[in-house]
């Protein structure tokens, strides 16, 4: 585990403590939720972030509406955390996790036919510790299938934040540079700053630095000319969803990435636990894309950069097509093309 913790219930507060990943690299300080309304402002605003982290927490935000209840009527109580479940599924849409764990926790809930009041609210923080424990084995997993990738000298780049802070403990995509690099080989990282909030130069960097992974922070519109100017082996990204023909909606400017990439023939990955992984979604055409505020693009850290009055567009996220995509790095091992149906078969061998 890492000495610093994204993520970690308070049992005898029945509250959950979270990173608070605006302040990072500064400051390392933490926010604690004790209403699922404090938990979805905590979302919202970027305190917890990243898909697998997202969909953790709001798991235990199941428990925080259901340790909030003093009453001692089942049916009642039931009602209060599906209301809960409800707001905490609507707290932000593009990422799938988020609604994956929120109905995969009810649905576990349900299965163990609580007899009483109490024996539901320990349910709830039962479940949630067993969603907290299988992200960091699935990070695990996913980077032991992303070994074979990586020589003993390796050069990547990597968008966003995919790693300890953006999920329980490890991380996905970051989660395979980390894990390789503990194997002893030699990894080094070009880190796209990742525009407008810059989760590569502040959260990235930060964690690889407290892991001495060897790295420079480059900004998004370098990678191309890294690309063709020096040797980069692969580019390795997260996703918040991936449909089922393999596009994939990731933070805004993987899609550029990608591009980049293929004109450059550099092989483009991306790291995808099961849980992101959306068969319903036939493309990307049918994913929703969050809008952020203007004031993410027009300042930083609270100075402006841009004239008053600056009409702005600010997606948060952007579709990569799949066939820009060499392969999806699972924790059942990569998934390489034609997508629509290897995607598909993957998904019904985990059933």
């Amino acid at each position: 585990m890492a000495s610093f913790r994204s993520i970690e219930w308070l049992h005898d507060r029945g509250q959950l403590r979270l990173l608070d990943q605006r302040q990072l690299p500064a400051r390392e300080e933490y926010v604690d939720c004790d209403t699922v309304t404090s938990l979805v402002a905590a979302i919202n605003d970027m305190v917890v972030r990243g898909a697998p982290a997202i969909g953790v927490a709001a798991a235990y935000g199941l428990s925080i509406a259901a340790f909030g209840y003093q009453g001692k009527s089942l049916k009642e109580l039931v009602r209060i955390t599906q209301d809960a479940a409800a707001i905490l599924k609507a707290s932000r849409p593009t990422a799938v996790n988020l609604v994956w764990a929120v109905d995969e926790a009810l649905r576990r809930i349900r299965s163990e036919n609580a007899a009483d009041a109490e024996s539901f609210k320990s349910a709830t923080i039962r479940i949630a510790h067993e969603l907290y424990d299988e992200d960091i084995q699935t990070n695990r997993a996913i980077g032991a299938a992303a070994a074979e990738l990586f020589a003993e000298q390796t050069t990547v780049i990597h968008h966003c934040n995919t790693g300890s802070i953006a999920t329980v403990d490890y991380g996905t995509a970051l989660g395979a540079i980390r894990i390789a690099s503990e194997s002893g080989k030699s990894v080094f990282v070009y880190v796209d700053e990742t525009r407008p909030r810059l989760q590569g130069a502040k959260l990235t960097r930060w964690e690889l630095q407290q892991f001495n992974i060897p790295h420079q922070l480059i900004v998004d519109g370098a990678s191309g000319h890294v690309m063709r100017s020096r040797k980069v082996d692969f580019c390795i990204v997260g996703c918040d969803r991936v449909a089922a023909n393999g596009d994939v909606a990731n933070k805004i400017g993987t899609y550029n990435l990608a591009v980049v990439a293929q004109k450059n023939n550099v092989p483009f990955y991306v790291a995808a636990p099961l849980s992101t992984i959306d068969l319903k979604t036939i493309s990307g055409a049918e994913i929703e894309i969050e809008e952020r505020p203007d004031a993410e693009v027009t300042s930083v850290d609270g100075h402006s950069i841009a004239p008053t009055g600056t009409a702005v567009y600010n997606p948060a996220f952007d579709v990569t097509p799949g066939d820009l995509i060499s392969g999806f790095i699972t924790e059942r091992g990569i998934v390489r093309p034609p997508f629509t149906a290897n995607l598909a078969k993957l998904m019904e061998k985990s059933r």
